[in-house]
């Protein structure tokens, strides 16, 4: 390819001709213009750029000299009046296809972030990027801050300047949060982990046997025999630990306020307080105080009972488990459509029902309609416990008809539901990896999106667009 090597030595660069305005025999420049880009040569009609303009191309329409031409593309063939562009080929051509068909969509080669940079070389606005295209892009650009943001908190961490500075208190704390939060750091991580999770499945298996028959015998005639005795040991032992995992956390979190309002930190509150209020009631109230103590039983076991949330504590540890709760928080929306839908399928069906039962067949088991919402709500999810059953015809159709209808109204969610869980296990999935080995996953990713743009940018022209004395041109009509 021929450098360009002068002003008045390229053919149609004399003064005021430098675009396609050109004298003479570049009447026909003046209707297109011929690019190539990284390989790919592209025949374009200025009148397609008055659709969607470009704003390189219309800089390279405007331009009226030699040093304007190149600073808006990379070269200049003379010999066949073409104009070059160092770029990808692949995300132009997605260019291409805007111009010939007015829509932008992302493909599936170069990673979305390098399509981004390419759209604004071109001068294209990301908002004329298709609905779906345009989430793909917005999703990767919170994937790519999220790392960076990560990456750099851990970088800070493992600074030089940042150990020595704030001294042995700091590096004793990013040891524990790291020990605390992170099981994949390192060993000291990984026991801890495995002993959290020990210590909840004990946990269930005291309230299991806390509940059979003999030991509940003893707890209400006020005996205490050497299995309840080993129970408590145990309860005692178990919160005792989880007392002591809540103070580390608490200690590694740096806004203690804020600590406090997450989620996991609720629910160990609230299931290691009822073991202490349910101890200082029995202390205060000493010997002389079972009266006392007989009035306040049931809210004590009442407040035994939120033991059960221990399990929830398994989140820390589990994958799925993180999974599942993000994606009941991502799906608020639609778990609202369902309830909603149920609820109006319910008020329809259950007067139905009472009608057909009630008045036509005079069966006493849907005494009344508020009593037919419960069968509404068992027949449409298909559970169908069989202690309200419709006898009559009227009553067996309008059965049919809601069991249909709430096998209808529960799949239209679902599957948005499957793919905001199948997201959300992916992402989390994806922060372990790099939570466990950050520096890898980083390089890693920079080298692929390195790799796209090289492959983007170095693929055989022949297979993109045959160059030679008879090019193939993409054609784009006026």
């Amino acid at each position: 390819m021929a450098l360009l090597r002068g002003h008045a030595e390229a053919p149609g660069l004399e003064p005021g001709g430098a675009g396609p305005g050109g004298r003479g025999g570049r009447a026909t420049r003046a209707r297109h213009v011929i690019i190539n880009v990284g390989g790919c040569r592209v025949r374009l009609a200025w009148a397609a750029l008055a659709r969607c303009p470009l704003a390189r191309l219309e800089r390279l329409r405007a331009c009226r000299g030699h040093d304007e031409l190149l600073r808006v593309c990379d070269d200049y063939d003379v010999s066949r009046d073409e104009f070059f562009f160092d770029r990808s080929p692949c995300a132009f051509r997605a260019i291409v296809a805007l111009l010939r068909a007015d829509k932008l969509r992302l493909l599936r080669g170069p990673c979305a972030l390098a399509f981004r940079d390419e759209l604004a070389y071109w001068g294209i606005d990301e908002a004329r990027l298709e609905r779906c295209c345009l989430r793909r892009l917005r999703r990767r650009e919170e994937e790519a801050a999220e790392a960076r943001v990560t990456s750099n908190g851990r970088g800070a961490q493992g600074s030089p300047a940042r150990a020595l500075g704030p001294g042995r208190l700091e590096r004793g704390r990013r040891r524990l949060r790291d020990m605390v939060e992170n099981p994949h750091s390192g060993l000291a991580g990984k026991l801890f982990a495995y002993v959290s999770v020990a210590f909840v499945a004990v946990t269930a298996v005291g309230l299991c046997l806390s509940t059979m028959p003999d030991i509940r015998a003893e707890e209400e005639r006020g005996e205490c025999s050497a299995k309840c005795r080993n129970l408590f040991v145990l309860e005692t032992v178990c919160v005792a630990w989880f007392s002591f995992e809540f103070l580390l956390r608490s200690l590694q979190a740096e806004s203690k306020c804020a600590f406090l309002r997450t989620p996991l930190a609720i629910i160990d509150i609230l299931a290691i307080l009822p073991f202490y209020v349910s101890l200082l009631a029995g202390l205060a109230a000493g010997p002389t105080g079972s009266k006392m103590l007989e009035r306040a039983g049931l809210v004590l076991r009442l407040l035994r009972a939120l033991r059960v949330l221990y399990v929830m504590r398994l989140a820390r540890h589990s994958l799925g488990l993180r999974s599942l709760g993000l994606t009941v928080r991502r799906c608020a929306r639609e778990f609202g459509l369902l309830l909603l839908f149920l609820c109006v399928a319910m008020a329809l069906f259950a007067p139905l029902v009472h009608l057909a039962e009630r008045e036509l067949g005079a069966r006493r088991d849907f005494s009344s309609v508020p009593a037919s919402y419960w069968w509404a709500v068992i027949s449409m999810t298909t559970v169908g416990y069989g202690d309200m059953v419709p006898r009559s015809l009227p009553g067996q159709v309008v059965a049919l008809s809601s069991i249909l209808s709430g096998i209808l109204l529960m799949a239209f969610p679902v599957t948005s539901i499957f793919h905001t869980f199948s997201r959300s296990y992916s992402e989390l999935k994806e922060q372990q990896q790099r939570a466990a080995s950050p520096e890898p996953a980083l390089r890693e990713d920079s080298t692929h999106e390195d790799s796209t743009a090289t492959d983007d940018s170095s693929q055989d022209p022949e297979s993109m667009a045959p160059a030679g004395s008879s090019p193939k041109f993409l054609w784009v009509k006026a």
